[in-house]
Formats: structure tokens, sequence, C-alpha cells
């Protein structure tokens, strides 16, 4: 009796799912077998796709550079100041005291401009990393579209955003392939720094 049963069951799951596995597929348009997730909500580390796509690697390298020019430059105006400063405390009790004083607030200000130029430059430098960022996020989004429509999607979240989901739903890594294959090192995104 329980043979029979047993076979019995298995006939009708066997049944079953010859009978369900067809609405699925139509259900999906067949995707599924492509190997595409299928996932109404889809995630994204915006972070993750701008420091490991070529656009960002570029973008990096280029902000390194131009703040060693900077700390290069920092370096050299700051020997510059410690000799005239020097100079200027050596000179301190052969000049008259107005004098001095004029020089002395000269280079006061001298100081106080160089240090804001040298600010501005490396706010520059900051807000270029931001706007390169923002740019490939911009530029990006037909891709993570197309993955959308792919995925049959509703919308893609910051994952940061997200409190819990499975790894599978992420689609970081294919955006980043598809941004390097459709932008490379992004100079169509943001010029080559001269």
């Amino acid at each position: 009796m329980q043979r029979i049963f047993r076979n019995l069951t298995g006939a009708l799951f066997g049944a079953l799912l010859c009978s369900v596995s067809p609405v699925f597929a139509q259900q999906d348009g067949g995707l599924s077998n492509l190997g595409v997730v299928q996932s109404l909500i889809l995630t994204i580390a915006p972070e993750a796709l701008y420091a490991q796509s070529e656009f960002g690697k570029r973008i990096a390298r280029e902000i390194e550079a131009e703040s060693a020019e900077i700390a290069a430059e920092n370096r050299r105006i700051e020997a510059e100041l410690t000799a005239e400063e020097r100079e200027l405390t050596e000179l301190r009790d052969t000049l008259p005291t107005e004098e001095f004083r004029a020089r002395a607030d000269a280079f006061d200000e001298k100081v106080q401009n160089l240090r804001r130029e040298q600010d501005e430059k490396a706010r520059a430098v900051g807000q270029r990393n931001e706007d390169a960022r923002r740019a490939l996020l911009t530029a990006v989004q037909p891709v993570l579209l197309q993955l959308m429509v792919e995925a049959g999607a509703v919308a893609v979240l910051d994952r940061r955003a997200v409190l819990m989901s499975v790894d599978s739903v992420d689609i970081t890594e294919q955006a980043i392939l598809r941004a390097n294959s459709e932008f490379g090192e992004g100079e169509a995104i943001l010029p080559l720094r001269p």
C-alpha cells in the first residue's frame, strides 16, 4: 500500500512539475534560461561602480597626480616662506619699527593669500572627484535601464539604503563591466586632464 502511495505521489509530483515549468518560462519570457536574474528590485553600490570602473580609476590617477603636485608646491612655498621669515626676523633689530611692521604685515598678508590659494586648489581637486562621480552616474543610466529591462525590474536601489537583500539582485559588477565596455576610461564623460 505504501509503495502504491509513493508511486502515485511521485507521478503526481512529476506531472505537476511538467505543467508548472512552461508557465514560469512564459512569465519571464524565457530569460531565466539565459542566466539573467529576475527580480522586481535590483541593488547597486554606486561607490564601487565609480571606484572600480575604468573611468573611476582614471580619475583617481589624475587626482593623485594633481594632489602630489599641490603637495610639492606646498613644500616649495613653505621653504620660501620660512627663508623669508628668517630674513625678516634678522632685519628686526636693524630696521625702524614702522618699516619692520609694514614688512611684517605684508609678509602675513602674503602667507594668508598663499594659504587661501592652496586651499582652493585642494578644494577644486575634491570637487573634481565629486563632479566625476555624478557624471558617471548620469552617463551610466542607460546601462542601468538596460539591466533593469533584462531583469524585469521596476527599480534599482542604492545598496546602502537596503536593509537586507540577496546578493543575486546586486548588479554592481554587471554595471561595471558594461560601463567599461561602453565608456572605457570615459574621455567622453570627462575629458582627460592636460
